[in-house]
């Protein structure tokens, strides 16, 4: 009789933006609106970037120094050889939130970035997280969602959790 070993695993990526009016809602989390959704595609080139560092090989980190949140305003499909937002001028990577991304423990990752007054005023419709501050940066993953448009003035924060069952 042959052993078998099963292994399963998923994983919720759930996306969450915070829309704030102004800087003093913004500072009393008063948010005009809360937008939650799932779902990505993992990049060739994010998941060769993961595998490569859990493997000890040289590349560069998601970490508080190098970790992205990407925005843009293309709504092309996502593909797995697509490298970055696919957006030609509208769209912007911004830094983590300090004490960001948070993991090592509930078996997830949690990335974050704000998008302050003057950033980012186009319309949200394509989502990414990457080691770095443009599309020449290893990106994990790609997602396509209309989410609204911001405009001057307005404050919003992104973030993406990655959490395996």
């Amino acid at each position: 009789m042959q052993n078998k070993i099963s292994e399963t695993n998923s994983s919720k990526r759930i996306w969450e933006i915070r829309k704030y009016l102004n800087r003093s809602d913004y500072e009393k989390d008063k948010p005009f609106e809360v937008s939650r959704f799932e779902g990505n595609i993992i990049l060739n080139e994010g998941a060769n970037a993961m595998w490569t560092l859990v493997a000890g090989g040289t590349e560069t980190p998601f970490n508080a120094s190098n970790a992205y949140l990407g925005v843009g305003d293309s709504n092309v499909a996502e593909a797995a050889t697509q490298t970055g937002l696919q957006a030609t001028t509208n769209k912007l990577y911004k830094g983590m939130v300090s004490g960001y991304p948070q993991y090592g423990t509930d078996r997830k990752i949690v990335f974050k970035s704000e998008f302050l007054e003057t950033e980012a005023n186009f319309a949200w419709n394509e989502f990414t997280v990457a080691n770095g501050n443009s599309d020449t940066a290893k990106n994990i993953n790609r997602k396509v969602s209309a989410q609204g448009t911001k405009t001057s003035g307005q404050i919003w924060t992104l973030t993406f959790t990655i959490q395996t069952q």
